[in-house]
């Protein structure tokens, strides 16, 4: 993907060699009466990128360039001179007289290899590099005004799309930003293949070889390209999408300036999204294009419609059929489909929602965004040349309209994600799809219909009654699976006076039961494919409604350790809790010994997956760490002091902590949780649930429970949070020692900051880490008085305000841990991962 470069000097070098020839007047600017030669560079300010001379691969070529220098494997993002290399070690690189960056040759600077070519009124312009990898000409006169950029390397970009680098048009000037391939990995002039924008229509993204379109991005619909589900606004970069009067043009900005995730146009024809990853020392790949066969253009030609299963499979859309049966037959389909039947224009003509899909190509579209999508609609229906519509903008309900009037061209499916797109059928096909929605058998010959509707009506008469006693019977049973569910009398041993005031005898709980067919429509029959996870209480599915909406299934198992009591206690419990960091239930569903949950679905797993794996944790900054730190705070705090009843979670940690899409954490799993009276201190109970390691020592020894050891799984969290290591791991300075002990022995000896987590590579306040350190350690102290609330515990983590020191952690646990003491109580359970959930895919 990036070319071997090699680079025949040493960074060092140039600054001896700058400060002893005067080539340059700061590591970063050049001036006119300044010069670079071949064996030299110059570095941006903030030391992201450098500016030399380079040679691809095997190439003796010399070509002036820009590349990322803060990774072993060199990347080239921008070449200069690249259709006119230099033959030898003799470049230079100046500002001429009138005011342009030349690229020459020691032995004849009179005529330039390649200059920025651009009229200059001033000859005080300066050159300088960027830490955005951005090369600029301003002017540089007395006051050195930046602001009046006169040339820039991002309005000329090569082969690579870098943060804050605009792709499309500047309507006023005509300069197009285009990004075009090396010709190969040892040569960087201009290859054959290019990706811009197509101004037609609605404006869409392409890759092309040569002038034949090979990949098609698609259009904007308000929050990504059509042709790209993956691109979403993440945590880790966004995107902006801008067609004005005067621009057209996409750019996107990271989050975190420390990662490097270009997208790059390579030699091959393929455009990747890729992401350094520091810890391994290596590139990943975010997602490519072309991808698969559906992803080349016009793949299934017009009308036809492409998905993927084991391979690229064509099939015509609704109301059309082949144009060539005999060559769709041999898998050629390149001349798509034609409509079986011609439209009435207006008479019975009608849509067809088509779901999960790649909008067609919209350069034959016309948009309108002020029309709603009741008017868009009515719009095409009343044009005889429309063929089909969408919405111009999917946030919401939708608004906007696009309308096609032509062929509907490289139309695809997508497993995840995709628009919908409202297809313009005959009567025929609606009576027909209307049938097969409703399942309703149909024969169009009268002698036909008249037995069947006979048959039926003999059928129904019998039947009625019977139905009429099924549907009592069912409602009655519905009635007793929900009268169940509300009920309470199950707890008897525990203080809920104040669940008055969550029941209301049981007809205010707000949250939907959900028919068994519903969950199972939904997860595809519980497909294995959708599954995301498994523990003791059993499997979660994720599922997607009807609707759209996508959701995350709890199907409890008839062996899960949670039965019916923990069903109901999270069932109730999250009904009623709302809050920005709690997990929201959307709906439950009980039939006979089936019980299940339904959440809203979280696409970025669990804490657990980023922040113990060794590669995905180095996605994880400090200012993230520490969000993520301060969201699950305010979750418990919530939970003890600000929700109508005082609950105490009892199995806090990391796998229980959800992240949604903007890595917004979400405590969840409520099974073992239990409530408490306003006045209540603690409780016992004689059997001990949830995961040791995160349990406090008068909880895990003798049954004893309250707000404080919450405290204690969440000191023990935050702690994890910020050395990416399991409190159950070992550490070579002394194996029978967990990560508590490990903090509290770097904390007397001064040396605390050791354990933080090394991908986070220094880029924190030491004094914020240490404080938060600190707070770790105050809330797993082994009394449970001596540890803080939650109150006082956000209060310390936002504040610079002096803070107790903390006493010794508990050394009990360390040996329960390493197997030294397998007692936890007398008639207690030893139920360690009866809750834990193993993540496979995001929920």
């Amino acid at each position: 993907m990036f070319p071997h470069t090699c680079l025949c000097f040493l960074l060092f070098q140039f600054y001896a060699s700058a400060a002893s020839t005067s080539t340059a007047s700061s590591n970063d600017t050049l001036t006119p009466t300044e010069s670079i030669i071949d064996g030299q560079i110059i570095v941006s300010a903030g030391n992201n990128y450098a500016l030399g001379f380079f040679s691809p691969g095997n190439s003796s070529y010399r070509y002036l360039g820009i590349w990322f220098h803060k990774i072993p494997e060199t990347t080239v993002v921008w070449v200069a001179n690249r259709d006119n290399p230099l033959n030898d070690s003799s470049g230079v690189v100046s500002l001429a007289l009138d005011g342009n960056l030349i690229v020459s040759s020691s032995s004849d600077q009179r005529h330039p290899l390649w200059s920025t070519n651009v009229s200059i009124s001033s000859n005080t312009t300066a050159m300088k590099l960027l830490n955005s990898g951005n090369l600029i000409l301003y002017d540089g006169g007395k006051s050195g005004n930046m602001n009046k950029v006169l040339w820039q390397s991002f309005d000329h970009p090569t082969h690579m799309y870098l943060p804050g680098m605009k792709l499309g048009f500047n309507k006023k000037t005509g300069l197009n930003r285009v990004l075009i391939s090396w010709r190969s990995k040892n040569d960087p002039g201009r290859g054959i293949y290019s990706y811009r924008f197509d101004r037609r229509g609605s404006p869409q993204q392409f890759l092309y070889k040569g002038s034949a379109p090979l990949y098609r991005a698609g259009s904007w619909n308000g929050q990504r390209f059509t042709g790209i589900p993956q691109m979403t606004q993440s945590y880790l970069f966004s995107y902006e999408f801008v067609n004005t009067s005067d621009e057209l043009y996409t750019i996107y900005e990271m989050y975190n300036s420390s990662i490097f995730s270009p997208i790059v146009l390579d030699d091959s024809g393929a455009v990747h999204r890729m992401t350094w990853i520091e810890k391994n020392r290596q590139w990943s790949i975010f997602y490519s294009a072309p991808n698969d066969r559906c992803d080349y253009y016009g793949h299934c030609g017009a009308y036809g419609s492409c998905r993927t299963v084991n391979t690229a499979e064509c099939d015509c859309l609704p109301g059309f059929q082949p144009k060539s049966p005999t060559d769709w037959y041999l898998t050629e389909w390149s001349d798509g489909c034609v409509r079986k039947r011609t439209l009435g224009c207006g008479k019975g003509d009608g849509f067809l929602k088509l779901a999960g899909l790649k909008l067609p190509d919209t350069s034959i579209s016309l948009v309108n965004k002020n029309l709603s999508l009741n008017e868009c609609k009515r719009g095409c229906l009343n044009n005889c040349s429309c063929t089909a519509y969408a919405p111009a903008d999917i946030t919401g309900e939708g608004s906007g309209c696009v309308a096609w009037f032509g062929n509907l061209m490289d139309i695809r499916y997508f497993s995840e994600g995709g628009d919908h797109l409202f297809l313009r059928v005959d009567a025929v096909e609606l009576a027909a799809q209307a049938r097969k929605d409703k399942g309703f058998f149909h024969n169009k010959g009268k002698v036909a219909i008249l037995t069947v509707s006979l048959v039926v009506g003999l059928l129904l008469f019998m039947a009625s009654g019977y139905g009429l006693l099924e549907k009592r019977k069912g409602s009655m049973e519905k009635r007793q699976r929900r009268r169940m569910i509300l009920s309470f009398d199950f707890i008897t041993n525990e203080k809920f006076s104040a669940m008055n005031e969550l029941e209301d005898n049981g007809t205010n709980l707000e949250l939907p039961f959900i028919e068994l067919d519903v969950v199972v429509a939904a997860t595809e029959n519980f497909s294995p494919s959708n599954k995301l996870g498994e523990g003791g209480f059993g499997v979660v599915y994720k599922g997607r409604l009807s609707n759209g909406k996508e959701i995350a299934v709890k199907r409890l198992s008839k062996n899960s350790g949670q039965g019916m009591e923990e069903f109901k206690n999270e069932l109730i419990l999250i009904a009623r809790l709302q809050h920005r960091n709690l997990v929201r239930l959307l709906g439950y569903s009980l039939q006979e010994e089936e019980k299940m949950l339904i959440y809203e679905y979280m696409p970025n797993k669990s804490l657990d997956y980023f922040i113990f794996d060794k590669n995905k944790r180095s996605l994880l900054d400090w200012r993230k760490r520490f969000e993520i730190i301060m969201g699950i705070a305010r979750g418990v705090l919530y939970l003890h002091e600000d929700s109508r009843l005082r609950i105490i979670h009892r199995d806090l940690k990391a796998s229980n902590v959800l992240l949604d899409k903007e890595m917004i954490p979400k405590i969840s799993d409520f099974g073992m949780a239990r409530i408490f009276g306003r006045d209540q201190i603690q409780a016992n109970t004689n059997i001990v649930v949830g995961t040791y390691g995160y349990m406090s020592p008068e909880y895990a020894m003798q049954g004893l429970f309250s707000i404080k050891s919450d405290v204690f799984s969440f000191g023990v969290l935050l702690l994890e949070i910020l050395s990416g290591k399991k409190n159950n791991e070992y550490f070579d300075e002394d194996p029978s020692m967990n990560l508590i002990g490990h903090v509290w022995e770097l904390w007397k000896e001064d040396r605390v900051l050791e354990i933080v987590d090394s991908t986070m590579a220094n880029n924190y306040l030491a004094h914020e880490v240490s404080r938060c350190i600190q707070v770790g350690l105050l809330c797993v102290q082994e009394s449970a008085l001596d540890r803080p609330t939650m109150t006082s515990v956000i209060f310390m983590l936002g504040n610079e305000k002096k803070m107790p020191t903390p006493n010794q952690p508990s050394l009990i646990i360390n040996r329960i841990l390493r197997g030294q003491d397998s007692s936890t109580t007398g008639t207690g359970s030893s139920s360690v991962n009866e809750v834990t959930i193993t993540v496979l895919d995001p929920r």
